[in-house]
């Protein structure tokens, strides 16, 4: 196993080298890159961006900062809207972003930043991009492992009794139930909490926005603990409406595959009752595969599934983050959290393997390639 574990280290950097070198690659042929976006907000054809530069000393780009930077004539340009600039003004703005320099030297750069975590700072909030992250960060754990603990607390014990039960009506019924829910997009049922409970038509029982009150600091620890679980009530909901299909359906079928083995008709021919069969000699079979998927479905939760339900309840995570560094083109956040997402998505996968073996020990990695 050893062997094993250490092979897959060694692909890490291998596989991530080619994440960023692919992503690095496509960055370079798209559009509206941030020297573009400035150049558009000082010629007036965008007002979505406010960026810095200097370090957060020169101040914002408006007034007379776009008068001087448009004293150079009708001067030529790479860049689409830069005719009329002052060719200096536009190289300062490409040694502030860094792209005074080749593509290579930008990304050998990089990947040496990378390997030490050092991610620079943001284009656009004048703040490192580790110190965004963390400031994040804990949105997107609380949506990530609450929603996984609900799904998985509820879709197991209803998944094994659906596979005792394969056929009968409450089979049927909770199979349409969570096929229901399953079709209903995470950000529409969102929707209809909110109208429901949030202040909407109905009721006003929860809040709309935000992880915490306002008053989160004056409370005590068990109020803290209430206030937090008032918060985070309709926007879990919202996420975890749509988890259950997959997880009960996965754990009826485990189980009903494992029901028909010999070893149960022998376990059941020596007298043991049926729930010493089921859950003494099925469970751990049937198992398996759920308990071994939970690291990747956690991830998968954390990083990927809470877009549009942060933007909802208005809670500032990694996936907006993501998100809007995405549209601003805010190249250092972008590529920090694509590192990251997928350096913790590789060792996830390494933790996946692991759990197999640890619940099954007839599992053995070490006699396959990688």
């Amino acid at each position: 196993m050893a062997a094993y574990i250490l092979r897959r280290l060694l692909l890490i950097p291998v596989t991530m080298f080619g994440i960023l070198l692919i992503s690095f690659a496509i960055i370079q042929f798209a559009p509206g890159g941030p020297v573009e976006r400035v150049i558009a907000q000082i010629t007036n054809t965008d007002v979505s961006a406010t960026v810095r530069i200097g370090g957060g000393e020169g101040g914002d780009f408006s007034g007379s900062a776009a008068n001087n930077a448009a004293s150079g004539g009708g001067v030529s340009s790479k860049y689409r809207g830069a005719q009329g600039l002052d060719p200096e003004f536009i190289k300062k703005l490409e040694k502030q972003f860094g792209f005074d320099k080749p593509a290579h030297e930008r990304f050998l750069k990089m990947l040496g930043d990378y390997i030490r975590f050092d991610f620079g700072e943001s284009y656009y909030r004048d703040v490192s991009v580790l110190s965004l992250i963390k400031e994040k960060l804990p949105v997107s754990i609380s949506l990530g492992l609450w929603m996984t603990l609900l799904s998985y607390g509820i879709s197991i014990p209803l998944g094994i009794a659906k596979a005792v039960r394969d056929g009968s009506r409450f089979d049927i019924w909770t199979s349409s139930v969570v096929t229901v829910g399953y079709a209903i997009p995470n950000f529409l049922f969102a929707v209809l909490l909110i109208v429901l409970f949030a202040g909407g038509s109905f009721f006003d029982v929860f809040p709309l926005r935000g992880l915490t009150s306002d008053n989160f600091a004056e409370l005590n620890w068990y109020q803290k603990v209430g206030d937090y679980i008032w918060h985070m009530t309709l926007p879990i909901l919202a996420m975890a409406i749509g988890a259950f299909a997959t997880t009960s359906f996965l754990t009826k079928n485990s189980f009903l595959d494992e029901i028909k083995k010999q070893y149960v008709m022998t376990a059941r021919a020596k007298g043991l009752s049926e729930r010493e069969v089921l859950y003494g000699h099925v469970f751990r079979n049937a198992m398996l595969i759920i308990i071994a998927g939970f690291p990747g479905a956690f991830i998968g939760a954390f990083f990927a599934g809470a877009l549009l339900i942060e933007q909802i309840f208005s809670l500032d995570g990694l996936g907006l983050l993501s998100f809007d560094s995405i549209v601003n083109r805010d190249y250092p956040v972008v590529f920090a959290t694509l590192y990251i997402f997928g350096l913790m998505g590789l060792l996830i996968n390494l933790i996946s393997d692991l759990t197999y073996t640890w619940i099954d020990p007839r599992i053995d990695f070490e006699s396959r390639e990688v």
